[in-house]
């Protein structure tokens, strides 16, 4: 199985800009870690801090690979074109976003991507993009019936839940299998 994952601008300085949001690991290390998790898995990296190169690489590799694993960045909230890129190609898509962009400035609430794209997770860390190649290893065959699997799923850190999360009246996680941390996750169907 191949799955592409596409990072946007500013995200080839993780590690070094806004630690206290972004954590200190740059993306190369974690995707090394990432590879050693799944090591059935063939991964392509590409980070672009050009809108118009990201949609090429949507573009190029949406009929080639089984999943996108794509972190727009700010274009997330700017880019008409990235969600219209994802829109059409046949590759199911998963946004990620390493922090949680509901929790901070306004203008980063709207996402030009969401509403293409299987699902979103944001707030999560690096973890996040761990969490979608699990959610397409466990639905590889969204490509086959695309527009059967149009809900989306967002998944969110939520501060201050504990360990017994689900016995506490959290949601049956029993039906994500691709959850491994269940308990620090709250789910939505849109």
């Amino acid at each position: 199985m191949h799955i592409a994952i596409i990072n946007g601008p500013n995200l080839n300085l993780l590690g070094k800009r806004e630690t206290d949001i972004y954590g200190n690991m740059p993306f190369e290390k974690y995707l090394e870690s990432l590879a050693a998790l799944f090591p059935d898995v063939e991964f392509s990296y590409f980070q672009s801090n050009v809108e118009g190169e990201i949609v090429n690489e949507i573009q190029r590799i949406g009929f080639l690979t089984d999943g996108i694993v794509i972190n727009p960045a700010a274009y997330t909230h700017t880019s008409v074109a990235i969600g219209d890129a994802i829109a059409a190609i046949k590759a199911p898509v998963v946004e990620v976003h390493i922090s949680n962009v509901h929790a901070r400035e306004e203008f980063r609430k709207l996402s030009h991507v969401s509403g293409k794209a299987r699902g979103s997770i944001f707030g999560l860390g690096l973890k996040g993009y761990e969490l979608a190649v699990r959610y397409l290893l466990t639905h590889s065959d969204l490509q086959k019936h695309p527009q059967q699997q149009r809900k989306s799923i967002v998944l969110f850190w939520l501060r201050g839940f504990s360990d017994d999360m689900q016995t506490s009246g959290g949601p049956d996680f029993k039906q994500f299998p691709f959850l491994s941390l269940s308990q620090f996750f709250f789910y939505l169907r849109l």
